[in-house]
């Protein structure tokens, strides 16, 4: 080699390990612990949280970020496929409300029971008192159900309520509706009339007039009856007939027991029931030839053994 050319030395340095290859998987570690901390962190809020934390806590994640920020419907309850704006969820609860609005109807519920009861005290009590109703005490039937306080008036073989097969009250029916008129006065609450028949076919020739008609006619003869005794007129929602449909003998339809007028003292949520029905026709009152079916009544009363015919059909 030449003494006029310089030597050129290429030195090459490999890169150190750092101490076991580097330090960036510590930071990849640091990570994957935090992570797990904040998982079993989460975890453990969970499992101590109650069902009403959970559940709000569940909302927060289904929360749109619009939402959180600026208020809006929750998920749950926003109606739009995008849920967002309006006011802020935290102001209401829907949930809340609900709940309010349950208590409410249950002590208006309980007052109105209380009333009911009350009042059937009230009748039994005047029943047992009374000269004129003692004579006939086995007529006279009083029991709460689902709709309110019931008064039944059922026939008996040797003491029917009407002439035959005619909607004209007997002169002892007639003084026993007119005693309980006033006494239904006391309470706000509105009443219903229906009419039964027995099984016994009704017929005068007549095919347009049976035992829905025959039914009808002998409770708005009672309705009368009750305002004659000085109940006031406007507390009657309904007059239904309902033929031989609702026995209170099932085992014999043609038992006299089976004849009878049911008066219904409403509880406060049938009665609001039947009054948005009746602003649905304008009318409670069912015509001869169109009378209006009821729910059956829960019957709860003893049922004396039929003997034989009835003196009186329907």
């Amino acid at each position: 080699m030449s003494e006029g050319k310089a030597r050129i030395v290429v030195k090459r340095v490999k890169g150190g390990g750092g101490g076991h290859h580097g330090g960036a998987w510590k930071i990849a570690f640091a990570d994957f612990m935090t992570a797990m901390m904040a998982f079993f962190l989460v975890m453990w809020l969970l499992s101590s949280a109650s069902p009403k934390q959970r559940a709000g806590i569940a909302e927060h994640f289904r929360m749109p970020l619009k939402v959180a920020l600026t208020g809006g419907d929750k998920s749950s309850t926003s109606a739009s496929v995008i849920p967002g704006g309006g006011m802020d969820p935290s102001t209401t609860n829907d949930g809340e409300v609900r709940l309010a609005q349950a208590d409410t109807e249950n002590s208006e519920d309980t007052a109105d029971n209380d009333r009911l009861e009350s009042m059937k005290k009230r009748l039994d009590d005047l029943i047992e008192s009374s000269p004129v109703f003692k004579q006939f005490r086995s007529q006279i039937l009083i029991d709460i159900t689902t709709e309110g306080l019931r008064l039944q008036i059922v026939d008996n073989e040797n003491r029917p309520m009407f002439d035959l097969a005619s909607a004209r009250l007997l002169p002892h029916v007639r003084l026993i509706l007119r005693e309980i008129g006033p006494a239904l006065n006391e309470l706000p609450n509105k009443l219903t009339l229906s009419g039964h028949t027995d099984a016994i076919v009704y017929t005068n020739g007549d095919r347009a007039y049976g035992n829905w008609e025959l039914s009808a006619d002998r409770a708005n003869a009672s309705r009368r009856e009750l305002v004659m005794g000085g109940m006031v007129e406007n507390k009657v929602l309904r007059v239904v007939g309902l033929a031989d449909s609702q026995h209170m003998d099932k085992a014999e339809p043609r038992n006299p027991i089976n004849r009878r007028i049911s008066i219904v003292v409403l509880n406060h949520r049938t009665q609001q029931q039947i009054e948005r029905e009746n602003s649905g026709n304008g009318n409670g009152t069912t015509r001869a030839g169109r009378p209006q079916r009821a729910a059956p009544p829960t019957d709860n009363v003893k049922v004396t053994a039929y003997k034989g015919p009835a003196l009186a059909t329907n």
